[in-house]
C-alpha cells in the first residue's frame, strides 16, 4: 500500500512487483492481494485500454474519492493519475443522464513526448 500511495500514477501489476522486490514475495501473491484490495475499495482498478491493470490507492480519509481522470500519452504509454481534475456538476449531471461513469481517459501527447 506505501508504495501505491507514494506514486504519482497508477502502477501496473510488474511494476508493484519490482518495487518490493526487497520483501520476496511471489508474483502471483502480489496479483491476488491487489485484486482483493480493489475488491474491499483499498485500491483503484485501471484498464486503459491496453489490456494492463493498473492500481492506485484510494484516499481512506476522502470520503469524496471516487476516482479522477488518468491521461495515457499516445506516444510512450505511461499513463498519469489527474488527481485535482473533478468533474463539476454540471458534467457529472450530463454524465448521470447516460449511465454511471466509471471511469475517464484523457489521450494526448505528454511533456516528454511532445
Amino acid at each position: 500500500m506505501q508504495l501505491l500511495r507514494r506514486s504519482s500514477q497508477p502502477l501496473t501489476h510488474s511494476a508493484v512487483v519490482e518495487g518490493i522486490a526487497d520483501v520476496n514475495v511471489d508474483k502471483a501473491t502480489v496479483f491476488r492481494s491487489l485484486n482483493d484490495m480493489a475488491e474491499v475499495k483499498l485500491v483503484r482498478r485501471t484498464q486503459v485500454g491496453d489490456h494492463v491493470w493498473r492500481f492506485d490507492a484510494i484516499d481512506p480519509n476522502d470520503e469524496h474519492d471516487t476516482g479522477h481522470p488518468h491521461f495515457l500519452c499516445v506516444d510512450c504509454g505511461t499513463v498519469s493519475s489527474l488527481s485535482d481534475v473533478e468533474l463539476t456538476a454540471r458534467s457529472q449531471r450530463a454524465s448521470e443522464a447516460v449511465g454511471e461513469v466509471t471511469q475517464i481517459l484523457l489521450q494526448g501527447h505528454c511533456n516528454d513526448c511532445k
